[in-house]
């Protein structure tokens, strides 16, 4: 079975951080309801597993990541995602090709993203009615959650450098040192 999507959130940072994140495959899994990458191959290799409630089955997959292709002037990315269920009763297959366009305030920014998911064997079968209805659930989370993170990691670099003193220390440090060491 094989259900295509296309989706648009709304990102609340500017479409320099919404791609900084974007390109980080670990930070992207996260945002990502039941998803982590548990381990990095190499730079465009990824290990990861996702577990997710579709239909009347909860179904575990484990599978990899591929980057397939990074075009930075367009700010997009596309990747290949396969797994098969930890029983070994069901495959899916994704292939996502995501990319932050302008808002009219430089302030903001949309993620968008197109894909077609394969999926084979029990969760077809089972939940095959529901995908979609699932898919349009978890995706708007994934949607909040990287708007976000994007405005997190945009707030985190734009915050200043903790003071230091001629030998480097930090005003932390010396917090950490009067209170005897306790944070």
């Amino acid at each position: 079975m094989q259900v295509d999507l296309e989706k648009q959130f709304p990102v609340d940072t500017s479409p320099v951080d919404a791609w900084t994140l974007l390109r980080d495959v670990p930070a992207v899994a996260a945002c990502m309801p039941g998803a982590e990458v548990t381990e990095q191959v190499d730079d465009t290799h990824y290990k990861g597993k996702v577990k997710s409630k579709i239909g009347p089955a909860t179904m575990s997959f484990a599978g990899t990541v591929e980057v397939l292709g990074i075009d930075a002037a367009k700010r997009e990315i596309q990747l290949l995602a396969t797994g098969q269920d930890t029983k070994g009763t069901s495959s899916a297959k994704m292939d996502l090709t995501a990319w932050i366009s302008d808002a009219e305030d430089a302030s903001a920014c949309a993620l968008q993203g197109q894909a077609k998911v394969t999926v084979n064997g029990k969760v077809a079968s089972l939940g095959g009615r529901m995908m979609t209805q699932v898919a349009d659930q978890i995706l708007n989370q994934f949607g909040k959650n990287f708007s976000t993170n994007a405005a997190a990691l945009a707030a985190a670099t734009a915050a200043p450098a903790p003071a230091t003193d001629a030998t480097g220390a930090t005003d932390a440090v010396y917090a950490l040192v009067a209170n005897g060491g306790r944070q």
